[in-house]
């Protein structure tokens, strides 16, 4: 639902009141990183601003993927390559620094920081993944279907396989925002473009109260984290 929303409220800004790519990343930017600030800041696991955060990073990463991909003129294949060079860059410098990208090890302000900055670089890339799939043909159902496909590989692999618990989490991190980008378009983008013509705002609205609605009814407990030195 976060990835989903951030689709629909990116584009709310961006194109339903033409605010732009850019000047619409730069709100959600400004949003997002006030919003991490505030969560490295906070003595402890408060549900709604952990999530709304989430959401930040989703609205921001779809406009800026879609900056990168429509205004930068690359295309998705060279919007989607810088953006995974930028994520791919983050997760090393973050390994270089503190041996480690597991999000087990979240646990100090440091961390944190590259946490939140992998985290809205894995949503700006699936975004654009997530773009150039439903537009290479197979629509945004489809797209929809392979990602969703690509998620229960990797269910099944977590399952049946020793292959590393960190490198499954990013992996399937990156699955789930490609997959809310085109089930976002799929709901709000025009019937002669296969979508279903819902308004933008309209379907942001309704999403954000599921969301809302699922973190006050769901436990939301804080993880387990190794004691800070």
């Amino acid at each position: 639902m976060p990835t989903t929303l951030g689709e629909t409220g990116g584009d709310t800004f961006s194109m339903t009141w033409d605010l732009g790519y850019l000047v619409s990343t730069a709100i959600f930017l400004a949003v997002l990183v006030m919003l991490v600030f505030i969560q490295i800041a906070a003595r402890k696991f408060h549900p709604l601003l952990y999530w709304a955060t989430i959401v930040a990073s989703t609205t921001a990463g779809t406009t800026m993927a879609d900056f990168a991909t429509r205004s930068l003129g690359v295309g998705y294949p060279g919007g989607s390559l810088i953006l995974f060079a930028g994520l791919m860059a983050v997760l090393a410098l973050w390994y270089w620094s503190l041996g480690s990208i597991s999000v087990e090890t979240v646990s100090a302000p440091k961390v944190e920081a590259f946490y939140w900055a992998a985290i809205t670089c894995s949503q700006t890339l699936g975004a654009a993944l997530g773009d150039w799939l439903a537009d290479s043909g197979l629509g945004y159902e489809g797209g929809a279907l392979v990602f969703a496909a690509g998620l229960a590989v990797l269910v099944a692999v977590y399952y049946w396989t020793d292959i590393s618990r960190v490198l499954l989490f990013w992996a399937a991190f990156i699955l789930t925002r490609p997959l809310g980008a085109t089930v976002g378009d799929l709901l709000d983008k025009p019937l002669d473009q296969g979508g279903l013509a819902w308004s933008r705002p309209l379907a942001t609205a309704v999403i954000a109260a599921l969301m809302i609605g699922c973190i006050l009814i769901f436990p939301q407990r804080a993880g387990s984290h190794p004691q800070r030195a």
